[in-house]
């Protein structure tokens, strides 16, 4: 069967009225005036086109084929009566001479209306995503993808990096999330783990010699999903850069993202290099989020010393962080729901008063305010209509709390949020060790391979007890967009004697390190150079492009919250005889839960 065609669905103009042409596509619509007279809508890839039936046996012909069918159309194009400017093609139309069905839908209800998809279930959209992608707006963030991830690997090129590619199975790594693991049928008992991260990889490639290293690159984790991440699997524009520092990774991203986001962002006002710096502790302390959206001008301030004692059980002996919103005009309803919202969100209660037009407080715990209410309107610069949102609670607590606080503040006062720009920032000096929430000892921080900020004098220092080892900051850094963390890279720990102190701080000795990174370390012991690295997330980069609030609409086949591909039917059983072959036994209460 011939299917050429001589134009798309998207392609024809007034220019070629009287050509005879042939078009295919899915009938995506058909709109029956009389007997004699129908309207069909054709569509693919690059758009639509209307057919105009003009005969009751073409009426017929189109009535008898379902929609979503694919079809081929041939006949002559002619000029429009009423023209549209909502259709390219809206000057347009063909009058059929003949119409053949390529692939016959079978069924004559749909899941649901193709053009109105997005309003779906998503249960049912994962389900025939199939049938979604052929929303043209669905579709448009496929093809935003396509066009960013060749603009970036296009931009890396230009740098002077080599894009290889890392082994997709390879050893399990005790660092980050949940590994998935893939048994090895020739070697019973072991597993192969599917890559977190290129990390090590892309660290032994600068062993080896290779100067500037890229690859768009898959990584697999075993985590939760949410609206910025999906489960599962991801993608990032991985990096590293031998005999590089901090600014060099930076000055690289700097230059390639803003371009990329100028010509492809929803915005047309982004950041210009180089990307404001703000430590950890400046950004939890100013923003209480180590990812703060600088589109919000709401800054975070510390009012323990002024509020702690006024005789409110949530602040006594706690730390408590106040925000202040000028200009402040919701409802009683609107700030319960923020309240909510915010203890949902961060499960830490937030609590509020405000100061009315007369200048007078009131709301929320004003009573506990009057006693100091000229200490407080001093020193918070309080004025008639200000809101103010508090926090209280262990310092971290009381910070992640206000963080929160911060984002629903600015979203509902537009006159505190530009929201329709991308800005850009750099977290710096991340914390290298921290306490651990479930074992309660040092531990890890972020990444165990950063370089520490002092290198070996300092890890001598703690490893002695002159220091607290939770002082030590490394050279660890994030890249924020619009309160999004894009990224995390380092500068590595190249050194195989700075490296064994520094897990020697987490009770780990030389024999571990070597037993649990053995490739890293012998490869370090034969001359490594100092080298750096990024990842920035492909698909955070793109939602971001889209202006999408969720990570799966920007994803061709994503899994839903539970990592299920609903279209697909996995995770799924296997035969016996599979299990058999890599010597795993299914367990009696894992039958039973089936």
């Amino acid at each position: 069967m011939m299917q050429n065609r001589t134009h798309t669905c998207g392609e024809l103009r007034l220019s070629d009225a009287g050509k005879q042409v042939k078009i295919v596509g899915w009938m995506e619509n058909i709109r029956e005036v009389s007997s004699s007279l129908a309207f069909i809508v054709v569509r693919d890839f690059y758009g639509t086109t209307q057919v105009v039936a003009e005969t009751e046996e073409m009426v017929n012909t189109f009535k008898a084929i379902t929609k979503e069918s694919t079809i081929s159309v041939e006949g002559t194009v002619r000029e429009r009566d009423s023209k549209t400017a909502k259709m390219a093609t809206g000057d347009i139309e063909i009058v059929p001479a003949q119409v053949s069905v390529l692939g016959r839908c079978q069924h004559n209800e749909l899941p649901f209306q193709i053009n109105r998809s997005r309003e779906a279930d998503e249960a049912q959209r994962l389900k025939y995503r199939y049938l979604d992608l052929r929303n043209p707006a669905v579709k448009a963030n496929i093809v935003l993808r396509c066009q960013v991830v060749a603009a970036l690997r296009q931009a890396m090129t230009e740098h002077g990096f080599l894009e290889i590619t890392t082994p997709i199975l390879t050893a399990s790594s005790p660092e980050g999330a949940r590994d998935y693991l893939v048994p090895a049928r020739n070697h019973p008992g072991k597993f192969y783990a599917l890559p977190q991260a290129p990390q090590q990889f892309k660290q032994l490639l600068m062993t080896s010699g290779f100067d500037r290293y890229f690859q768009i690159a898959p990584c697999f984790r075993d985590e939760d999903a949410r609206g910025d991440r999906s489960p599962g699997e991801f993608y990032q524009l991985d990096m590293e850069m031998s005999f590089a520092t901090q600014d060099d990774v930076f000055a690289v991203l700097e230059d390639v993202l803003p371009p990329i986001f100028a010509k492809f962002g929803t915005y047309n006002v982004a950041s210009a290099a180089p990307f404001k710096r703000i430590s950890f502790t400046e950004a939890m302390e100013t923003y209480g989020s180590d990812k703060p959206d600088l589109r919000i001008d709401l800054v975070v301030r510390d009012v323990s010393d002024l509020l702690g004692g006024i005789g409110f059980g949530p602040f006594e002996g706690n730390v408590v962080k106040a925000i202040v919103v000028s200009g402040f005009s919701a409802t009683r309803k609107q700030i319960d729901k923020l309240c909510a919202d915010v203890e949902v969100q961060a499960g830490q209660k937030p609590y509020w008063f405000r100061v009315d037009e007369k200048g007078e407080i009131v709301g929320g715990i004003a009573k506990f305010i009057q006693p100091v209410k000229d200490r407080v309107v001093s020193e918070l610069g309080l004025e008639p209509n200000c809101f103010v949102g508090l926090t209280a609670g262990k310092k971290g607590a009381a910070q992640k709390t206000a963080g929160v606080l911060r984002n629903k503040l600015g979203t509902m006062c537009p006159n505190h949020m530009d929201k329709e720009r991308y800005e850009f920032c750099w977290i710096v000096d991340f914390p290298m060790y921290e306490i651990g929430e479930e074992s309660g000892e040092l531990e890890f921080c972020h990444n165990p391979f950063s370089m520490p900020n002092g290198g070996a004098e300092i890890l001598d220092k703690a490893i002695a007890g002159e220091i607290d080892p939770l002082t030590i900051t490394a050279f660890q850094y994030d890249l924020v967009c619009n309160g999004v963390e894009l990224s995390s890279g380092a500068v590595r720990n190249h050194d195989p004697e700075i490296m064994i102190k520094a897990f020697n701080l987490v009770r780990l000795g030389e024999d571990d390190v070597k037993a649990k990174f053995p490739a890293m370390y012998n490869a370090f012991c034969y001359g490594a150079p100092p080298h750096a690295g990024i990842a920035p997330g492909v698909d955070r980069m793109v939602m971001l492009l889209a202006g999408e609030d969720s990570i799966r609409e920007i994803i061709p086949f994503p899994m839903n919250k539970n990592a299920q591909d609903l279209m697909m039917g996995a995770p799924s059983f296997v035969e016996q005889k599979q299990l058999d072959e890599l010597h795993i036994a299914v367990t009696e209460k894992e039958k039973e839960e089936a």
